[in-house]
């Protein structure tokens, strides 16, 4: 029971990094206001890899 918690817990993690990839730009532009929109950008699409990757990480690691 706690394994299937812990999975769709992962999922969900996995899920809003993808969100963070796929909307960058408009979260960008609702959440932030600095000058450069491009570097915001790219800071939560890089913020998104990094929650996919260590999370696919941490769920094959433990075989979840």
């Amino acid at each position: 029971m706690l394994q299937a918690v812990v999975r769709l817990i992962c999922i969900v993690i996995i899920w809003l990094g993808v969100i963070l990839i796929f909307d960058a730009r408009n979260l960008t532009n609702r959440f932030f206001g600095f000058g450069d929109q491009n570097e915001g950008t790219n800071g939560l699409k890089i913020l998104g890899f990094i929650i996919v990757i260590v999370t696919g990480i941490i769920m094959m690691v433990f075989k979840l």
